[in-house]
């Protein structure tokens, strides 16, 4: 995997927002958005999102008109994910006058004339926090963006499903399935053997000592929410896409396009099956064209909803 700084790393996560943004499955999202206005409990809406890295989700719910009386816990395995986190939610209630009561160690608590949302950021491991938590904690919907395409999915699935009250909603969004698409082609057959061994590395890994992850974890995911007794009710495509405009790249995502070429790049590295040469020849192009706003990335990933 591609090791960057965590200045860099939080940079990528940044540049990836409005791209996430527009990527995201409306019709799922939809049917997220109606069931939690049919919800018939009064109570604020308890949300746990599972690598909620610097927080761009949770911005999303705001601004997309999900949350108004809540209580939200994030949790992310990088410390400096969630210090950032913290910093863009300050931010997020000053750009929007919004109160934000804090005292150190308590919860943020956004007030505004349509919200009354109480925040929560932790440092944890998916699996430590599991152990701590369940059959202790609760919550009505449970979040996960662009994270179970990174962990053992037959291990994690019916534990963090069991965090979920009974009717409880779940919204995994942007699962990868199994397609990496970089154009102009630059050689036809290595850059399939690329791709292929790409994706190979996903299926390989091994981080803690742990499976994590599958090049086709969105398909995947379909299935083994079945296996689980989970009640599928919305899934479609949420690809990337991102393309040079008139004028160039929209926003940070030639940043974001050379982390992609990078990420390649550090999990092909010392390869047996590709000559390092050759792979950085390659390499080298793919900036080259990110810098002459040429290439076309599209990767092919699914969003689902659904209730337990």
């Amino acid at each position: 995997m591609y090791s960057p700084a965590a200045s860099e790393y939080i940079r990528y996560l940044a540049a990836k927002k409005p791209l996430d943004d527009r990527s995201l499955n409306r019709q799922v999202w939809g049917h997220l958005a109606q069931a939690v206005r049919d919800r018939s409990d009064a109570a604020p809406l308890r949300v746990l999102e599972a690598g909620c890295g610097i927080g761009t989700m949770l911005e999303r719910l705001l601004d997309w008109g999900l949350l108004s009386r809540a209580v939200y816990t994030g949790i992310d395995v990088e410390p400096g994910f969630i210090g950032e986190a913290r910093r863009r939610f300050r931010g997020y209630a000053a750009e929007h006058n919004a109160n934000l009561a804090a005292q150190p160690g308590a919860p943020l608590v956004l007030r505004t004339a349509d919200h009354d949302v109480r925040v929560t950021f932790t440092a944890a491991d998916l699996f430590d926090f599991l152990d701590q938590v369940q059959g202790r904690s609760h919550w009505d919907l449970l979040v996960a963006h662009a994270v179970l395409d990174l962990i053992d999915l037959p291990a994690a699935l019916p534990r963090v499903l069991s965090l979920l009250v009974p009717g409880g909603l779940f919204y995994f969004t942007l699962n990868f399935d199994g397609a990496t698409i970089l154009e102009p082609v630059i050689d036809p057959d290595f850059d399939r053997q690329i791709e292929t061994l790409y994706h190979r590395t996903m299926d390989t890994r091994h981080p803690r000592g742990r499976p994590a992850g599958s090049s086709i974890t969105g398909r995947r995911l379909l299935g083994q929410l079945k296996t689980v007794g989970a009640n599928l009710v919305a899934a479609g495509s949420s690809d990337w896409v991102v393309f040079p405009g008139l004028d160039g790249y929209p926003e940070d995502e030639a940043f974001f396009l050379h982390a992609i070429i990078d990420t390649i790049g550090q999990a092909l590295h010392r390869h047996p099956e590709v000559e390092a040469s050759r792979l950085q020849k390659w390499l080298t192009q793919r900036h080259r064209q990110i810098d002459a706003a040429e290439l076309i990335y599209i990767a092919h990933q699914l969003d689902v909803m659904g209730y337990i």
